[in-house]
């Protein structure tokens, strides 16, 4: 498909286990970490879950 930038930018903090558990498995663990991935149908759902502590660009 394609890669993504995904960028944490907001804090984990005094969120569910679930949301944190899916930020660890995109490969985040800090404010202002980026990680790029390979855009697949499993990592669009996760991007979903958290898209409100993330950004991402196309790449």
């Amino acid at each position: 498909m394609g890669k993504v930038k995904i960028t944490q930018v907001k804090s984990g903090i005094d969120r569910t286990k679930k949301q944190k558990n899916t930020l660890i498995a995109l490969g985040l663990r800090k404010i202002n970490q980026s990680v790029e991935v390979e855009l697949n149908p499993q990592i669009e759902g996760m991007i979903n879950k958290v898209k409100h502590l993330i950004t991402v660009e196309e790449k």
